[in-house]
């Protein structure tokens, strides 16, 4: 994106004719004031502080945001992108949950067939899901714009985002676990994609037998459950998880938490941190504790290190077993190999984020004011000189944790996750606080008393989560923004009602101080994590299909069109194909004519070549309604189980004659 010097020199000169006009002015009524800027602003009320923000914040008409968030839609099963810094919802990417606006699960067969595909062995065909982490694909440490991968927390599922057209192209019910929590983030080159699960599974890796009560559960909790660490294996072409060579690493019933991928000095490396090292099972209405009180017990957690790089060679080496369709490494053989370590980390842990160098591991802990930074270079020399200081009881080494701890930053009250600037400089969320905290990180990039030093805090409204900032989880970090994901929103936007929209507040880091430029409801689902690219990246993102294609496999499909005169209607049997049109403003055929019982196979062509061309295909009284991006093809396949006339009409507004768009099915 190129620079507009002149604009940029404008907005800064019009700014400050703002902030003197507020100085000055008068005072006008708003509509007396039109046209002129300053007495606009002080109708309005508007402080020299508020039109800074708004200057810095405001994208013109027709003009474009330097970076977009990739944020997860939690509850609502979806992503959403946002521009920044205008802090506008640029596009809603449906993954786990059904769609009506494109028609995302409703009769289009090739989301039909990747929604129940991604549905198996959960014991039914979901159509929801629980966005939490979503991780963008990386070349060398750097977002590449290729792809983009987001967990189903609830599900134990991941889906794949091919981001040359933005949509959804495969979903993975992961195998051997219930939930999915620990990452998800990508190796370096996008090698594997890693997702760990959050709550532990009863008989992850074996039979369970029959007849077991809660006693025998709560009792044998040790010993029966599991987590996982799963290392997807990525098809670097197509961006698709290939199963076959991927592979878990079974871990302890540990809760694991939050992960991140290590980088440069890190590379092959990755980090799980963990809650309830207790083993607590609840059963509170028995005279049990709760799991609450019982997993805050320890003064520490376990920090879970993973060579990923060597695990790989001991699947290739035939040291993993196949379990549900994926190699899984024993925590016997993890031992044996050398793969996996433990570290003390404070407890109740739900942050651990690798610096742009590799070499320092943040780890904060909710109950605790500190953040913990681990070195990578201390680790290392712990494991090869064997520092530990005893096992757990699944005889996993643990490290001695004064041996690795780099640094301790005290920030405030309840600190979460970190993101980095290009700096050298670290943002923490503090969750009881309501703050992000900006502090120095050690060599090389502060040294002396400017090492691990607290230097900046501002407030945020209210319970802040995440952050992120531009390019943040990367070894190339951009700084200038910072985006605080508030849980709460309270008296920040219009009472509407009893469920409050979540709210996320845009940070500028480019000053001395931090700013707050803009509060954004967010009213959809409850984003818990993002990650800010910049908009270059997908600068030439697909506008437009050769006709016929299948955006799930980006191939022409079979019995697509490629031109109006090549529709048709063909009978076989009970079975009827339909070879359809679409093109402002009419669907060829537009008059279909069948019996009850048969099957109707209609192959739907977009047959557009213009950008935006979007057309709707709607069949009333049997759920189905597609939406077609131009040069897009679908299928749609279905049994007419009752007489009568149905209409189906283009449900996307496309052109004058959008309402003429319409035709008749007539079962006989």
């Amino acid at each position: 994106m190129k620079t507009n010097k002149s604009g940029i020199s404008r907005v800064i000169t019009l700014s400050a004719l703002f902030i003197l006009g507020l100085i000055t002015s008068c005072g006008k009524s708003e509509e007396a004031a039109s046209g002129d800027p300053m007495a606009i602003a002080k109708a309005r009320g508007l402080s020299p502080a508020d039109v800074e923000r708004a200057v810095k914040t405001f994208v013109p008409p027709g003009k474009f945001d330097d970076y977009v968030i990739f944020a997860s839609g939690g509850h609502s099963g979806q992503m959403h992108l946002i521009g920044v810094p205008s802090m506008r919802i640029l596009k809603t990417i449906p993954v786990f949950s059904n769609e009506s606006w494109s028609g995302y699960g409703y009769g289009n067969q090739g989301i039909e067939e990747m929604l129940n595909k991604g549905s198996e062995g959960r014991g039914t065909n979901l159509r929801w899901g629980d966005t939490h982490h979503p991780a963008l694909s990386e070349t060398e440490g750097d977002y590449d714009g290729r792809f983009c991968y987001i967990n189903d927390r609830a599900n134990g599922r991941i889906g794949m985002i091919d981001l040359t057209d933005f949509k959804t192209k495969q979903i993975l019910a992961i195998p051997n676990i219930q939930t999915s929590h620990g990452g998800v983030f990508a190796t370096p080159n996008t090698e594997y994609v890693h997702i760990s699960a959050k709550v532990p599974k009863a008989y992850a890796f074996s039979e369970s037998p029959t007849g077991l009560t809660k006693k025998d559960h709560l009792e044998k909790y040790k010993d029966i459950y599991r987590g996982a660490s799963s290392w997807l294996k990525i098809d670097q072409k197509t961006g698709r998880f290939l199963l076959d060579e991927s592979f878990q690493i079974e871990l302890p019933p540990y809760n694991q938490d939050l992960a991140d991928a290590g980088k440069e000095v890190s590379f092959g490396w990755g980090f799980i941190n963990s809650y309830n090292t207790e083993l607590a099972t609840g059963g509170n209405k028995d005279g049990g504790t709760s799991i609450e009180t019982g997993a805050s017990k320890n003064d520490f957690d376990f920090l879970h290190i993973i060579n990923w790089e060597k695990a790989a060679q001991v699947v290739k080496a035939g040291k993993a077993k196949k379990i549900n369709g994926i190699n899984v490494i024993s925590i016997q053989t993890a031992v044996a190999e050398g793969l996996l370590y433990l570290a003390p980390e404070p407890k109740s842990p739900h942050g651990v984020d690798v610096s742009p160098d590799g070499n320092y591991i943040t780890v904060s802990g909710k109950l605790d004011p500190h953040s913990t930074i681990y070195g990578m270079d201390l680790i290392k020399k712990a494991i090869a000189e064997k520092n530990f200081e005893g096992t757990d009881a699944y005889g996993i080494p643990i490290i001695r944790y004064k041996s690795i701890v780099a640094g301790q930053v005290e920030l405030g009250a309840g600190p979460l996750h970190t993101q980095y600037d290009d700096k050298g400089y670290a943002y923490t969320s503090l969750f009881l606080e309501n703050a992000v905290v900006k502090w120095s990180l050690g060599p090389p990039y502060f040294t002396g008393d400017k090492a691990w030093k607290v230097v900046d805090k501002i407030s945020t409204s209210y319970n802040i989560g995440h952050l992120t900032t531009a390019h943040g989880d990367t070894r190339k970090p951009h700084g200038k923004y910072c985006i605080a994901m508030n849980k709460w929103s309270i008296d920040r936007h219009p009472k509407m009602g009893t469920l409050l929209p979540q709210n996320f507040q845009l940070i500028d880091l480019t000053g001395a101080k931090m700013q707050i430029l803009v509060d954004m409801p967010i009213g959809i689902g409850e984003p818990h994590y993002a990650q800010t690219a910049s908009m270059k990246l997908f600068e030439k993102s697909l506008q437009v299909y050769p006709i016929g294609t299948d955006p799930m496999t980006m191939q022409v499909m079979a019995g697509s069109i490629q031109k109006a005169e090549d529709t048709r209607i063909e009978r076989n049997g009970n079975t009827v194909d339909v070879y359809l049109s679409v093109i402002r403003s009419s669907f060829t055929p537009d008059l279909i004519e069948c019996k009850r019982g048969d099957r109707i196979r209609i192959h739907v062509t977009n047959i557009e070549q213009t950008p935006d061309a979007t057309h709707g295909f709607a069949i009333p009284e049997y759920n189905i309604n597609l939406s077609l991006d131009a040069g897009e093809a679908a299928l749609v396949d279905f049994i007419v189980s009752k007489p009568g006339s149905f209409s189906m009409y283009c449900t996307e507004f496309c052109s004058a004659l959008h309402l003429e768009m319409q035709g008749w099915i007539i079962v006989s």
